[in-house]
This record gives C-alpha cells, structure tokens and sequence, in this order.
C-alpha cells in the first residue's frame, strides 16, 4: 500500500495569498476553476510544477497545506506522466495552511524561496 503525504504545497500570486488571507479562503486560480478542483503538488513533484508553470515569475508565494485538515475535499488522482497529484474539489481554507514563504522561479526553472 503506497503511504501518501500529509503535507502538500501550493503556489499563489503575492496579491492572491493575500486576497486569501483577508477572506479565509482561497477559491482556486483561473486554471483551478476551469479543472473544477485546486492543484497542489506534493513536495516531490514541486519542482516540476514550478517549472512548467511558474518559470520566469516572482512574487509569488509557496504555500503548505495540511492535507488531513481537508478531509473528503482532498483526492488523488492521476496527472502528469501519470503520478498521483492532490487535488482539492473546494476551496482552500487559510486554516488547513501550516505557512507560507516567498518564491520566485528562474526562467530556467529553478525555484528561489526566501528564508522563512
């Protein structure tokens, strides 16, 4: 039986992180609402998702999120080259996050976190 992690991350505009802090949840970026469930990426598959998506950018924010604070709302499924990628089917609330930190992406990919 494969063990999963309880711990996942997400990755927000600053102004996102903040709008979300002010109202106590976040609903998902534009992508998240189109796909019906929020992306989060386990920390072993962070680096993939900052790269193919976030490349070039910064001031942006990593999120952690409490996966057992989500409860039904949280389900693996198949994503890229087939591996499992937790996604949320609701919003986010700032509840289930256990922190955040700064991030920019390198426009080759490379993730940079500020110090916490």
């Amino acid at each position: 039986m494969t063990v999963l992690p309880t711990t996942a991350y997400k990755i927000l505009g600053r102004a996102d992180w903040r709008a979300t802090l002010a109202e106590g949840a976040y609903d998902g970026s534009a992508v998240d609402l189109a796909d019906g469930y929020i992306h989060l990426s386990a920390a072993d598959q962070l680096e993939g998702t900052a790269a193919k998506h976030y490349a070039g950018q910064s001031d942006l924010m990593l999120i952690e999120v409490d996966l057992t604070a989500l409860g039904e709302a949280l389900v693996w499924e198949p994503s890229r080259g087939g591996a499992l990628f937790p996604h949320i089917y609701g919003p986010l609330p700032v509840a289930a996050t256990r922190g955040a930190r700064s991030l920019s992406v390198t426009p080759d990919g490379r993730m940079i976190l500020d110090e916490a």
